[in-house]
Formats: structure tokens, sequence, C-alpha cells
């Protein structure tokens, strides 16, 4: 499969559907040929895909949360190498775990993860659990990365929908809507799924759905579930990581030293101390501060 996407062009204008509320199976059909035709001659090399081990398909679907693909696939094979299964990350120290998370940003999914494997070691014998029930009770799964890690490990038809699957509907049958709810695009989701072969079906969704937005105005802007992602420069994001840094560097960090390295008023220094306490991150103890 070819990585280059400006090869390929949409012939989605050409295609008509009566969608509301699911596709027929004639329209299921061609539109499924359109996502597979772009994806035979298009789809992207990603290392988690040569995988089917669910424990390496769950690492990279919290990379995955918030991070582009391409900066995911340079620190995956390395996170696994360090941490190449549950119990290696169940056991591991969280100030090791949190160096080989460094560079991917939002810290609390390292955190997250660990928690994770942990409750997979101790309630599921070391297996992830096979249910939608199940997984969602698990740290930091929501219904999203449930129904992908259905697919994706196991390969059972879940419904679901992230970013670039919403565009390539959004795109196909709401061309022109504004604001609109996921709600009404999980009948197609579910009516255009390929049940014979959910995790290859879902792979070229996302990876079609990359295309749209880079040939066309983003569609999931006009999702009612969109969010404009704020500067990272100077946001509270960019501090809660220069404060992780210094004490993933030492044990223990006085808390004048800590508010004099992040340069920033007294509210807000303890305003960001206090999300990173919360996240699982942080410690306070005698005036000074530490990783747990």
């Amino acid at each position: 499969m070819r990585k280059n996407s400006t090869s390929y062009t949409s012939r989605s204008s050409a295609l008509k559907y009566k969608h509301p509320p699911f596709l027929t199976s004639g329209e299921a059909s061609t539109f499924r040929r359109t996502v597979y035709d772009y994806y035979r001659r298009c789809g992207r090399r990603l290392p988690w895909r040569s995988r089917k081990d669910p424990y390496g398909i769950l690492v990279s679907e919290f990379m995955l949360q918030q991070t582009q693909a391409e900066r995911v696939a340079s620190f995956y094979p390395l996170f696994l190498k360090a941490f190449p299964s549950f119990r290696a990350l169940a056991h591991a120290e969280l100030r090791e775990v949190l160096r080989a998370w460094q560079g991917l940003g939002y810290n609390r999914r390292a955190v997250l993860l660990q928690r994770l494997s942990r409750e997979v070691i101790e309630r599921h014998a070391g297996r992830l659990p096979v249910s939608f029930e199940e997984l969602i009770k698990l740290p930091g799964i929501g219904k999203a990365t449930a129904g992908a890690l259905l697919a994706f490990a196991f390969n059972k038809p879940a419904v679901f929908i992230e970013t670039n699957i919403r565009s390539v509907f959004l795109h196909h049958f709401f061309p022109r809507q504004k604001n609109v709810s996921d709600e009404d695009l999980l009948p197609l989701v579910s009516s255009a799924l390929d049940t014979k072969n959910p995790r290859r079906w879902y792979w070229a969704l996302m990876d079609y759905g990359v295309f749209l937005k880079k040939r066309y105005a983003n569609p999931s802007r006009r999702s009612a579930h969109h969010a404009r992602q704020l500067p990272f420069e100077g946001s509270d994001r960019q501090l809660r990581g220069k404060l992780t840094r210094l004490l993933l560097g030492r044990r223990k960090v006085g808390l004048t030293e800590c508010k004099k390295a992040l340069s920033c008023p007294q509210a807000r220094f303890l305003r960001i101390k206090e999300k990173l306490r919360r996240d699982g991150l942080l410690l306070e103890e005698d005036g000074k501060l530490r990783l747990p």
C-alpha cells in the first residue's frame, strides 16, 4: 500500500445517498467500495497494524488519543521494547513509564495505562477483556476506545466513532449541514460496517478520513462535538509538562524552585500543581513535590 494520498482523487461528489437513518445494502456496498478503493491505493503502513496482540493494540490506542499517528509511530516501538507486556508495565516505576512517554504529551494517559495494566493483571488474569461492558470499566477507556479495541484487537464488529471516521461520514452524508451530532452518524456507521473484517474496515475508514481532512476543509469542524484545540505555547498544558520533566530529573524538588522554574503567578502555579495531583502525577510532602 502506498502512503502518498495525493495520488488519489475522491469520487464522493458523484455518489448519491438517501441515508437517514440507515444505508440500504446497495448504498453500503457502494460506500465501502469507495473507502476500500482509497485504502488499496494509499493506505498507511503503521507499526501497530502488524500486531494482533491485545496489549500492543491497547498501547497504540492510548498513544493515539490526541496525538497524530505519524508521531506515535516513532515512540511506539521504543515503549513496547521497554514494557513488552501488561505485567512489565504494571510492575514498572511510574518514573520509568513517564520517561518512556516523554514527547507524546498528555502524560495522564501513561498513568491511566499503567493503572489499567494493573487491573488486567489483578482482575482479569493478565488478559484484556473481550466484552464492551468489561472494557469500559477499565481506567482510561471510554466508549470509543472500547469499540476500537474490540475491532482492532479482536476483529469484532463494534460500532464506534473517532475524529477521522467522523470526517468521512460528515463529508459523504452531511456535506452542507453544521452542528451534526454523533447520534446522527452512528446508524450510518453501523449500517456501513464490513462485519466480515471490521479491523480492516476501520483502518480503511481512518486512512480515508485523514485524506479527506487534507483534501477538503476539515469536515469534523461541522460536528456538534468539534472543539478547537488551544495553542500549546504558553498554555497550562505546556507548564504541566515542564513541571513533570523537572520532577523526572530529581526525586524531590522544593515548591519555591518549582514555581521559579515555571515562572508564573502563584494562582496559576497552584492550579497547575493541583491538576497534576488529581491526574496522579504529583505528590506533595513537607514543602516538596515528587512523582508518586
